[in-house]
């Protein structure tokens, strides 16, 4: 036998033969309810950002999805409360996959699904599709955040908005795919608090791009993009601290604008805007909710970390020890507390 290594090894990494995107849809496939899910997801956000429809987004989920019963539970609550909502709110969940990390760490459901570092990628893709199907078949747009630039060909069908992350917001490839989805996308400011990154990257995601990629075949090929018309800021504060105050807000718009982009901004109560404190969140949501009902249009939307129990827990060694409903990632506000804010909300906004 031969002791040569292969020249995939000889470059340092070990590959595995995955199913393609196509596969994974026939197997999983799209409900009729499903895609008029996903569709009208898709076209009220894409009116709200663009002034017609008046409603205010609010996307509100678990920091990261590790337990597919819990984001059930969650999603079912959700559609619960919707019902008893007005339509000045137009809900989104959120529905994470894919976690980036400053060093190391657990990078979500799809990279590892069993929250044992054994990193069965293909069982967390067809884990990840089956819930956003099983959240979009309750009625329930989903909102994610797009990461590794191969996965969105696996979901991205159903998902009504994306995020491209603050450490990711800079990088061409991410921008490259934000202009070949025909979804909304918000861009988060930089880590350090800084804007002109994520105004770059919705200038950038709004032009064709040539590049390659991987196709939903699977195959590498040469993608031609269309460049998306519903790029956007997404403030989350940084380094330099909190970026959610009217001040802050103005700021931002008056930058909007001197870069001939639309006002529109979503605003997002957790990570740095909230000092990754959970129990600030609520203060933050109410701050924005009131200078949306002092006329600020300008905000069109907020995200929150919630889950069904408050704050977060390690992973360690031992899943089946996780206590039900808390984060395992950022952590999040519970869903008492959820409900009633979004309640308050609705009431504030209808005055």
């Amino acid at each position: 036998m031969s002791n040569q290594k292969s020249h995939v090894e000889e470059l340092g990494f070990s590959s595995k033969h995955l199913f393609s995107p196509l596969e994974l849809v026939d197997r999983f496939p799209r409900s009729e309810t499903a895609s008029e899910t996903v569709q009208n997801g898709r076209e009220t956000i894409h009116n709200i950002l663009n002034g017609e429809d008046k409603r205010l987004l609010i996307i509100t989920g678990p920091c990261s999805v590790h337990d597919e019963e819990v984001a059930l539970d969650y999603a079912r609550r959700l559609v619960d409360l919707r019902d008893q909502l007005s339509e000045k709110i137009f809900l989104v969940m959120r529905v994470y996959f894919e976690k980036p990390r400053t060093t190391v760490g657990w990078k979500g459901l799809i990279n590892d699904p069993n929250l044992d570092e054994t990193f069965d990628i293909p069982q967390g893709l067809q884990r990840a599709r089956r819930l956003l199907r099983e959240i979009n078949d309750m009625g329930m747009p989903a909102a994610s955040e797009f990461l590794d630039p191969v996965v969105p060909h696996y979901i991205e069908d159903l998902v009504s908005w994306v995020a491209i992350g603050a450490r990711t917001t800079e990088s061409q490839t991410h921008r490259q795919m934000a202009s070949a989805i025909g979804i909304p996308v918000g861009f988060k400011n930089a880590t350090d608090g800084s804007l002109q990154t994520a105004i770059d990257g919705i200038n950038a995601a709004r032009q064709s791009h040539s590049y390659v990629g991987t196709g939903p075949d699977g195959h590498v090929c040469v993608l031609r993009t269309d460049g998306n018309p519903d790029g956007h800021l997404v403030l989350r504060g940084g380094r330099s601290g909190t970026n959610y105050d009217s001040d802050s807000v103005e700021q931002a718009t008056d930058s909007l604008s001197s870069n001939a982009l639309p006002k529109g901004l979503v605003i997002d109560c957790s990570h740095a805007n909230s000092n990754k404190d959970h129990e600030k969140q609520p203060g933050v949501f109410e701050n924005v909710i009131t200078q949306r009902v002092n006329g600020n249009d300008s905000i069109v939307g907020i995200m929150l970390e919630s889950n069904i129990n408050p704050g977060a827990q390690k992973l360690g060694n031992n899943p089946s020890a996780l206590e039900y409903g808390v984060s395992i990632t950022d952590a999040c506000v519970g869903w008492q507390k959820t409900a009633e804010i979004l309640k308050w909300a609705d009431s504030q906004l209808n005055q």
